[in-house]
């Protein structure tokens, strides 16, 4: 088995501005890492009987009312096959049938390569992939305040992210460019993350043909035989809750798991709403969908990777709007790590969510709450750890930098704490003795580059400096930053002759039907 893509450093790489900005901007002399490794410990919010407890009704949820499977013959067949009570489009299962499956043959860990192996991601174990920002039709920044997203959008999004040193991942639709054909823009989004970035990301996941475009494109990248073989791919299966998966979904579904890419089963709901309002209610049902899902995936490829999937937020009781960062909220991503684990698969969740309109304090009161409770909860993959607001129907270059800096603050704090001999300082604490300082020490010149973690974005000069320099707020000062991001990003390169053979797909793929504005 091969086991290696084709490495692009091979090929000499191509500079996209003033590199001194990128330099300067990471202030760190230490690897980028490719991955977080949690060295603290996950937060077990429910014990081993209230863990049972929500199984044991989830097992009763598909075995009583079961889950429907819509405009998929081929799906219904599969389950009917596994033995599994088919009636119209609705699937039941008998208690500990989906569980049983899924833990034969589902992989606990497993890598997804990127072109630049230095950015392949180790999903699974203490393992955690920080993400951008998924979905938004529209941007924001404080020049141009709120549009809809373009493909110029997209593609500067591409390259800000590749420069963000504390995420690990590529990602997937980090907006809509609405200024795209609906049904070919996919096509345009996949190269972007192909040619401007050389780290792993998501494929289309709106249906079999766009999912098959998206290994299509990696096979011309990756060759044919290394795809068959690994993971380089990415796919996040939403279902409809409560209890329904579409044909979209289920089509991406089954095109990357017979061709062994991860497919993420993520029941999508806002409690109150689309499942109970209450959190055990809610997490019982994305327990059972997520169980369905994962099951169908273990049914069409055993073996193929898979992650348990929980997008679980709230709704306002209010106004019905959906809101994010609350307890409620964080108890469930708490309470889906401990569910995933026992399962003996991946989680993937979400982070920096935010209902504000701006990146304001509220936007990251909500975002430190959101990435916190995930990351404590064990997640392996967390989605939009950038740039989300409004409800995830804005990605935002500002709020991308404060959330940045965010994600750099928790891989600092899970790193642990160091006790090398070097961090234990005795020498030092000895030399500088009572009442002195350790600014100039020795030790502090030898690690001052390291030791303290040092974010872009805050302020920390005194008053009368900050007046000096023109009273800027975190969201004026991330303006800069994004900008000065931008300007030193560098083009990682690629094969001309793989970016040829992409654009001639393409423009093929592009061919075969007539634009249309709607999926």
């Amino acid at each position: 088995m091969n086991t290696q893509p084709p490495d692009p450093r091979e090929k000499k790489r191509r500079s996209g501005g003033r590199n001194g900005h990128a330099a300067s901007l990471g202030r760190t002399t230490e690897k980028r890492a490719p991955f977080i490794v949690r060295k603290i410990g996950c937060f077990e919010i429910l014990s081993d009987e209230g863990l049972s407890l929500i199984e044991h009704n989830a097992d009763l949820l598909l075995q009583q009312t079961g889950m429907e499977f819509h405009d998929d013959a081929e799906i219904l067949q599969i389950f009917q096959d596994a033995g599994c009570d088919v009636e119209g489009t609705r699937v039941r299962f008998e208690p500990g049938f989906c569980r049983k499956t899924i833990q034969a043959t589902a992989p606990s860990e497993f890598t997804q390569h990127a072109r630049n192996p230095e950015n392949s991601v180790r999903m699974g174990g203490r393992n955690t992939v920080l993400c951008p920002s998924w979905g938004p039709p529209f941007v924001h920044d404080l020049d141009q305040g709120r549009h809809y997203a373009t493909h110029d959008d997209f593609t500067r999004l591409v390259k800000l992210h590749h420069t963000i040193p504390y995420l690990h991942h590529s990602g997937g639709v980090v907006c809509e460019p609405v200024d795209l054909p609906a049904n070919k823009r996919h096509l345009d989004m996949l190269y972007a993350h192909i040619r401007w970035s050389d780290r792993a990301f998501m494929g289309a996941f709106i249906g079999a043909e766009r999912a098959g475009h998206a290994l299509d494109m990696a096979r011309i990248v990756f060759g044919k035989e290394f795809v068959a073989n690994n993971p380089v791919l990415y796919c996040v299966s939403n279902t409809n809750a409560p209890l329904v998966m579409d044909a979209n979904m289920s089509g991406a579904l089954k095109t990357y798991a017979r061709a062994g890419q991860p497919v993420a089963c993520t029941p999508w709901v806002l409690a109150g709403a689309m499942s109970p309002c209450t959190v055990a209610g809610t997490l019982t049902q994305v327990l059972a969908e997520a169980l369905a899902s994962l099951c169908l995936v273990q049914l069409i490829n055993p073996g193929a990777p898979c992650l348990m999937g929980s997008f679980a937020s709230t709704l306002s009781m209010q106004n019905g709007a959906p809101t994010f960062g609350t307890p409620e909220a964080g108890q469930m991503v708490l309470a889906a790590g401990q569910l995933a684990r026992r399962l003996g698969v991946p989680l993937h969740t979400v982070g920096t969510l935010s209902a504000s309109k701006l990146p304001d304090g509220q936007s990251q009161q909500e975002a430190t709450w959101g990435l916190m409770m995930s990351m404590f909860a064990g997640a392996n993959v967390i989605n939009h750890a950038t740039g989300w607001l409004e409800g995830g129907l804005v990605t935002s270059f500002e709020k991308t930098m404060l959330d940045a800096d965010l994600c750099g603050k928790v891989a600092r704090f899970f790193d642990g704490i160091d006790l090398s001999e070097n961090a234990q300082a005795m020498a030092a604490i000895a030399a500088t003795g009572p009442g002195a300082h350790f600014l100039g020490s020795e030790h502090t010149q030898e690690n001052f580059r390291t030791a303290l973690f040092r974010p872009d974005t805050p302020d920390n000069n005194s008053y009368e400096q900050w007046v000096a320099d023109g009273e800027l707020d975190a969201a004026t000062r991330a303006n800069t930053l994004w900008k000065q991001r931008l300007e030193g990003y560098q083009d990682p390169g690629l094969d001309p002759a793989i970016d040829e053979a992409l654009q001639t797909y393409i423009a093929k793929r592009k061919a075969e039907k007539p634009d249309v504005n709607y999926y």
